[in-house]
């Protein structure tokens, strides 16, 4: 899906791009500016901003309310609207950080670029095709579960 999410949602663009989605992150732009942006691009806007959801709405625009005070909620939410699977998948995943694709890459090609421990302790790596940036199931990997885990348990609970 793709999607444009608002300043106050930066943590959860980086989520989403995780799972695999196309989002873009305007950090500074006004209400203007995103839902211009929305409707030329034809992406869904994410906004915290009832008031900008509205705007949205009224407009034509595609948008979503998000609400929920932890990203599990917010996770649970959005997955219930948009039929989105709260798991990762390397296959799909887009860079938290720029939202480019990511692709496998092998020990050889990055030996040097990340630490020696890093590269014997794991045994997948990714990289960014934008900005460069490496990727590895590390010891965050466990928090990500956690919170997946915990989404998935909410939207099962929302479920009649």
């Amino acid at each position: 899906m793709y999607f444009l999410a608002d300043g106050m949602l930066g943590r959860f663009a980086r989520w989403l791009r995780l799972l695999g989605h196309d989002v873009e992150y305007f950090k500074q732009a006004s209400d203007a500016e995103l839902l211009e942006a929305a409707l030329k691009e034809h992406r869904i806007l994410l906004t915290c901003d009832l008031a900008l959801y509205r705007l949205a709405i009224a407009r034509g625009a595609d948008a979503f309310h998000v609400e929920g005070k932890t990203e599990a909620e917010k996770l649970a939410n959005i997955a219930k609207r948009f039929q989105i699977t709260l798991e990762v998948n390397t296959k799909v995943s887009r860079c938290p950080i720029c939202n480019s694709s990511i692709t496998p890459t092998s020990k050889d090609a990055i030996r040097g670029k990340i630490p020696k421990s890093t590269l014997r302790r794991y045994k997948e790596f990714w990289v960014c095709k934008g900005c460069g940036r490496y990727y590895w199931r590390g010891s965050h990997w466990k928090k990500i579960d956690e919170v997946l885990t915990k989404a998935n348990m909410i939207l099962q609970s929302q479920k009649p």
